[in-house]
């Protein structure tokens, strides 16, 4: 390991610590107070962080950065509203911490509690989109944490104005500067150093493709709350509504291409193949690329043929995988196989057929009747979200203030002494 890093990491590390047991005893207006004062800094500075997401894209176009990846990179002023008004929401929530989880009393008459407390020190991996810096900032010092944060190489300029703005705002309430640092360089070997910081980190949040996800999986010596790719389906099941059906599919695939709620394949039941006809006029109609199995290719020539490769891919792009199943059954076999556990789902008029589905769906967000694009903590009621987690220990599915704490049982009793 780099020395220098090594140095570096554990000097953001300790003046973190520090400052996540100040954040942790301040009271939850000032924290609300600080967000809302950071939403004003990143209007007041818009005009350049706008001027430095440009620079970010102007490099991604001269990389070759692909429509919907430049899409997840792009800010501009309606979007950095809504980063601002993501930091407002999250100020209004109520206060995650101390909530009192649980509460009973034993025959020795000791009363015990469980009582929610941040986790401590978080720290945030994630690339391209730039919000991210705000949103995860936002959620940890609502949670009492205090965070590092590691942007990708792409959006490095809008992520440095970003935080640059949000310290800003925070410091006008007292908010010590440490509670929200950024990594001060892009070299991988630096990342390596905070996956390796056992003594200042308390969790590591990856938020990224298969790659980034991987290495921080493999590297970690620090809890990992894995935010993993969205391979997303829908199942179109034989009592589905044709027009509800055609309007889901559409928006999954095709509101925002490069986000992980997006759809990536598309499971259309055997005996709803007249509906096939619309969805490819839909979907051709938004520019959507469909690739399909052999079936499906008959009946349209407009359609692709599928490869293997196909059926496991984040397309994070206006490209859709089709496949023809005979039933729930034969869906559910498919995700199983095929699938990342993020968010999967059903359009289907039957409500037992649903439920049926929905009961076996191994994922940590199922949805029926609704667009996989729903996959997002401010769309939950959250505020914002710190990632998509996709495991099975502590939090699944979006990550917002309340799975940014953990508990402490608190023992109040009256001279007890134990035989």
């Amino acid at each position: 390991m780099n020395q220098p890093h090594e140095l570096l990491i554990e000097e953001l590390g300790r003046a973190a610590r520090t400052a996540a047991r100040e954040l942790a005893a301040m009271d939850d207006r000032q924290r609300s107070r600080a967000l809302e004062s950071a939403a004003a800094a990143v209007r007041s500075q818009s005009d350049t962080i706008l001027a430095a997401n440009e620079q970010d894209l102007a490099t991604g176009r001269e990389q070759g950065l692909s429509p919907a990846l430049l899409d997840r990179l792009q800010l501009d002023p309606e979007r950095l509203e809504s980063v601002a008004a993501g930091l407002e929401a999250i100020a209004a929530l109520p206060d995650p911490v101390g909530r009192l989880l649980a509460e009973w009393e034993r025959p020795n008459g000791l009363r015990i509690q469980r009582v929610a407390v941040p986790i401590g020190v978080i720290g945030v991996i994630y690339e391209s989109r730039p919000n991210v810096t705000a949103d995860a900032a936002g959620l940890c010092l609502k949670s009492g944490n205090a965070v590092i944060l590691r942007g990708g190489s792409e959006a490095v300029h809008s992520n440095r104005a970003l935080h640059s703005a949000l310290v800003e705002g925070l410091a006008t309430e007292g908010i010590p500067a440490a509670a929200v640092q950024f990594l001060p360089t892009q070299d991988r070997a630096a990342v390596g150093a905070l996956l390796s910081a056992h003594r200042w980190l308390d969790m590591v949040v990856p938020r990224g493709g298969k790659s980034l996800v991987g290495r921080v999986q493999q590297d970690a010596r620090v809890p990992v709350l894995a935010h993993l790719d969205g391979n997303n389906h829908l199942y179109v099941h034989a009592s589905a509504d044709p027009a509800m059906a055609v309007d889901v599919v559409a928006n999954a695939k095709m509101r925002r291409p490069g986000i992980c709620g997006a759809l990536e394949t598309l499971l259309l039941d055997r005996e709803r193949l007249d509906l096939l006809p619309d969805l490819i006029d839909r979907l051709g109609g938004l520019g959507c690329e469909v690739r399909a199995d052999p079936e499906s290719c008959a009946l349209d020539s407009r359609l692709r043929p599928a490869s293997e490769s196909d059926w496991q891919t984040e397309y994070l792009d206006a490209v859709l995988a089709l496949r023809v199943v005979a039933g729930p059954d034969e869906a559910l076999a498919h995700i199983a196989r095929y699938g990342s556990g993020h968010t999967d789902g059903i359009v289907a008029a039957e409500r037992a057929v649903a439920d049926y589905f929905l009961a076996r769906l191994d994922s940590a967000i199922a949805v029926w009747n609704a667009s996989t694009q729903f996959a997002d903590g401010g769309e939950f009621g959250f505020g914002a979200e710190i990632g998509i987690a996709t495991g099975r220990l502590h939090a699944r599915g979006p990550v917002g203030v309340e799975q940014l704490t953990t508990f402490q049982y608190r023992v109040h009793g009256g001279g007890q002494t134990r035989l």
